[in-house]
């Protein structure tokens, strides 16, 4: 996975493309995700990015959905790089009514998976823990 900037991924890059970036990041975490994990694949990128796009048809209800299922995927790779779950449905849905924070916090938890394997070289297949 790569490390990127929490601060960035949630205001700076889609304040520069007009939202464009939220869900090029979006589905980028989807990939990785799946890529370091294929036990927990779960959706593709795309209907992730889908739920987010036309979540807004179902009220909302299904974006909520969409990003309490992240937080649980995020929470599945900590557990599988023998990290303490730190990430969780409940706190990211309040995060997303705050101005959309909960980039921020997705962002975070996952750079503490990427800070984990930091001295793994890239390509090298990955020991999982969990």
């Amino acid at each position: 996975m790569k490390r990127r900037s929490p601060a960035a991924s949630w205001i700076g890059l889609p304040l520069i493309t007009l939202g464009i970036y939220y869900f090029v990041w979006y589905a980028k975490i989807h990939r990785e995700l799946g890529e370091f994990d294929p036990r927990y694949a779960g959706s593709s990128p795309a209907g992730a990015v889908c739920s987010q796009l036309f979540g807004g048809l179902t009220l909302g209800i299904w974006t909520l959905i969409n990003i309490a299922g992240t937080a649980g995927r995020i929470a599945n790779a900590q557990r599988a790089a023998g990290l303490t779950p730190s990430c969780g449905g409940g706190v990211a849905i309040l995060l997303c009514f705050l101005l959309g924070t909960h980039v921020i916090y997705f962002q975070s938890n996952i750079n503490k998976i990427t800070d984990a394997y930091q001295q793994v070289p890239a390509g090298e297949p990955l020991q999982l823990r969990a």
